[in-house]
């Protein structure tokens, strides 16, 4: 698969219900690359009949459906793979259920020792971040823009960088070294979502 442009990520409180397939077809249309279904709710049902949905919108664009923090739930919708953090099961455990050609992405914040242990443990991407104030994470730790040339010399994998990315800020993420750009509240928190997914896609061009 392709690993550069935009990552969009999903947001329960940016995006009810009544909300989420609307947007996330807005983002699909104007041309993310990869979009992650992220959600908190403990009610499994509704997680699986979400993604469901979101995976046959993913479908119809050509776009990978990833979950987040959630190997039990890939495996039920057949997601094209996992976002996995510092808390979640292993990359080892997480490849052996979904396969050998599922996608499976690391948190790594700012640790470049991280990002490498993830690679050598058959990651297929690695995430930076926050890089900028964040309103879905304000407590994550900082990492600073030079992290991403670090990695870029140190690592085969891509590189994606999360953490208040905007159309304004984003090409300088991609200078210092991004592959890819995981957004959230650029894309969904926007009145117009299509025309910012634009905005940040044409960073590309």
């Amino acid at each position: 698969m392709k690993y550069s442009g935009i990552y969009a990520i999903t947001d329960d409180e940016l995006l009810p219900e009544q909300q989420l397939f609307s947007a996330v077809a807005d983002a699909l249309g104007a041309g993310i690359t990869l979009l992650q279904y992220r959600s908190k709710s403990d009610l499994v049902d509704y997680k699986f009949a979400c993604a469901t949905k979101l995976l046959d919108l993913c479908n119809q664009h050509g776009v990978p459906l990833i979950i987040n923090d959630d190997v039990n739930l890939c495996q039920a919708v057949g997601a094209a793979g996992v976002h996995l953090g510092h808390l979640d099961e292993g990359i080892a455990s997480a490849r052996r259920d979904l396969g050998p050609t599922a996608i499976i992405g690391i948190t790594c914040h700012a640790s470049v020792d991280e990002a490498l242990a993830a690679e050598n443990s058959g990651a297929d991407y690695v995430a930076f971040g926050r890089f900028f104030s964040s309103a879905t994470k304000p407590e994550a730790p900082k990492a600073n823009l030079e992290i991403l040339t670090l990695a870029r010399g140190l690592l085969s994998i891509p590189i994606v960088a999360i953490g208040g990315i905007n159309a304004e800020n984003g090409a300088s993420v991609i200078k210092a070294g991004a592959d890819m750009l995981a957004v959230i509240n650029d894309i969904f928190g926007s009145d117009n979502v299509a025309q910012r997914t634009e905005e940040l896609v044409k960073l590309w061009s």
